[in-house]
């Protein structure tokens, strides 16, 4: 699969490095990134050269140098192409992806992806691919309001470890918030975690050993089958309709499979946007207690969830028996506050607590402290409210906008914040393509525990709106369909 020109920024202008150390420092650091990935041929030696200005025999010189540092294969007659460099692990760490998982699956690939997402944190009109809200969305004076009223506060009572549970306070304020939800937590049963990717990764130590196969959405949250993988599980995938997910293949999966546990978004699903109607949680609880599997339920996109939009949440059908509930206010706060929860059984809280003390001892109370101000001063339902107004404002204009390029929408979710798009084309060059252009874009693949090749990708509607971005759609596809024809 080769890589389009038009939008290949120049070798960097730098005296001290001749023209091919440029070109080598340039393949380099894009093959580092994984925006020429493994298997993808480079750009040929005339098109290069005509790209960059420079002479045929400075790009060969500067491919040769790739080939002996171990990034490039030389094929003859077919030009070069980007080796698989494996990397070396580090004397007594244990890894895990799903390639070992899903046998003949490729490797889990998601640094190129986070490492990038930090880059355009700051830049987020050039992120359709994020996965949070742009900050100037927030309310940064939230939490400065609540670190000042700590602050006037004594110092003493932030030197301790904190509790294993997490702060009583915010746990009572909690149990408040899921009663509202008809779901029954005692303080007891809420055990504060620094975010849900800790959640899902005290779960998976508890529960999954080598071997175990675990239900996930294809697609789905990419960050957790790396998680699950690693404990030596067989991820499974449950395909979705625009609907929510396929019942009849879940069926089918439990009964092949006789699974440990399910992972599912109840609620505006990443990355399809759909979520459960009462009758679907219904069949999914009955599945699981003729299966004996566990249910976890994350449920961190539920507070952009309007109040009476057609969504049902597993817990609130089981009242924690069987399903483990998973919150977050990374996507409302600020990514970086790390405070979520686990809402279970008595016993289930008493194992995740123990696990959480043997990871990493108590979550900081600290932030704790700070989510707690804001929860109870009043303001944050408010912020809620202007987010879920924000996000209708803009969703109609990044579907049409998707529509208007050639893309085909899965559904048209009424609340949330992802579009989940057929491009019609290799998702994965369309992203190293976007990349090249500025704009960070992920491509379905990620998705998938198989990561299997696909056209689709995901879209966040907050980071749609540059012109810059439909035109770069437009010119990639169509330069596509000009090469196919």
């Amino acid at each position: 699969m080769s890589v389009p020109l038009d939008q290949i920024p120049a070798p960097h202008d730098a005296s001290s490095t001749t023209l091919v150390e440029q070109l080598v420092q340039w393949g380099r650091h894009r093959i580092e990134e994984r925006v020429f990935r493994p298997g993808m041929r480079m750009p040929s030696i005339r098109k290069l050269a005509l790209d960059k200005g420079v002479s045929r025999f400075t790009v060969v010189e500067a491919y040769e140098r790739l080939v002996a540092q171990g990034y490039l294969d030389s094929r003859r007659g077919s030009g070069f192409y980007v080796r698989e460099r494996l990397a070396v692990p580090m004397p007594g760490e244990r890894r895990g992806t799903v390639a070992e998982a899903v046998p003949g699956s490729s490797t889990l690939d998601v640094v190129w992806l986070l490492r990038n997402m930090l880059h355009t944190s700051t830049r987020p009109e050039k992120g359709p691919g994020l996965g949070y809200l742009p900050s100037r969305w927030l309310d940064g004076e939230l939490i400065t309001g609540a670190l000042r009223t700590l602050s006037r506060q004594s110092g003493a009572q932030m030197l301790g470890f904190g509790t294993p549970l997490g702060f009583l306070p915010l746990r009572q304020q909690l149990q408040t918030r899921l009663e509202e939800l008809e779901i029954g937590a005692s303080p007891d049963q809420i055990v504060m975690v620094s975010g849900i990717t800790q959640a899902i990764d005290l779960i998976s130590r508890i529960y999954v050993q080598p071997g175990d196969a675990v239900i996930v959405g294809d697609p789905a949250w990419f960050q957790m089958f790396g998680r699950f993988a690693s404990q030596g599980a067989r991820l499974v995938g449950m395909p979705y309709t625009p609907d929510g997910p396929d019942l009849d293949a879940l069926e089918t999966l439990v009964e092949t499979w006789r699974p440990k546990m399910l992972v599912i978004n109840s609620v505006l699903q990443n990355p399809t946007g759909t979520s459960l109607t009462a009758a679907q949680a219904f069949r999914i609880l009955r599945l699981a207690e003729a299966y004996d599997f566990i249910v976890v339920e994350d449920d961190v996109y539920g507070d952009l969830c309007p109040p009476g939009y057609p969504a049902t949440r597993l817990a609130s059908l089981d009242q924690l028996k069987r399903v483990i509930y998973l919150g977050s206010f990374s996507k409302t706060l600020a990514a970086n506050l790390r405070v979520g929860f686990v809402a279970c059984a008595p016993e289930v809280a008493r194992a995740v607590t123990d696990q959480k003390m043997l990871v990493g001892m108590t979550s900081p109370e600290l932030n704790e402290r700070v989510l707690y101000k804001i929860l109870t001063e009043g303001h944050y339902r408010r912020h809620v409210e202007r987010l879920r107004a924000r996000l209708d404002g803009v969703r109609d204009k990044a579907a049409r906008m998707l529509e208007k390029t050639g893309l085909n929408l899965f559904q048209s979710p009424g609340a949330g914040m992802f579009l989940w798009a057929d491009t019609g084309a290799d998702s994965d060059g369309l992203a190293a393509a976007g990349h090249e252009a500025g704009f960070l874009l992920t491509p379905g693949s990620l998705f998938s525990p198989h990561q299997s090749p696909t056209t689709w990708m995901r879209f966040n509607v907050a980071n749609c709106g540059d012109p810059a971005l439909s035109a770069f759609l437009c010119r990639y596809l169509d330069g596509l369909t000009r090469r196919a024809s």
